[in-house]
């Protein structure tokens, strides 16, 4: 088993910066990709960002890319999400996921097999 804790969510104005902070516990050993999601109210959950814990390979939804950069320390274990220019079109529920199956990065939900509970993330106009 792998638990997830996020934190570093709240409420920023558009065009600030937040940094989102993932750590695994448990079967951490066993993680081959870490990556973020987010759920607006209404929404399905969307990829965000992934990365790879062995190669570092990092991938990026389009809406995000340039501005977002996700990022792994391997000693602390754990995987970063920092978020800069940030859109009222941001808000939403920010969820951390662990990938143990796949060597290589997927966008689909389906393909983690384990999420934290979610920080919101709020972008004021």
């Amino acid at each position: 088993q792998v638990q997830l804790v996020e934190s570093g969510g709240g409420l920023v104005q558009a065009g600030g910066s937040l940094r989102l902070s993932c750590a695994p516990s448990g079967r951490t050993f066993s993680i081959s990709i870490m990556g973020w999601f987010r759920q607006a109210p209404g929404q399905e959950r969307e990829f965000v960002a992934a990365i790879s814990r062995n190669s570092g390979r990092t991938d990026y939804a389009d809406s995000v890319s340039g501005r977002f950069t996700i990022s792994r320390d391997n000693a602390k274990n754990t995987v970063y999400l920092q978020m800069n220019s940030l859109k009222p079109e941001d808000t939403a529920v920010y969820y951390c996921a662990a990938d143990t199956s796949y060597s290589s990065i997927r966008r689909t939900p389906e393909s983690y097999d384990y999420w934290g509970q979610g920080t919101q993330v709020t972008v004021s106009s």
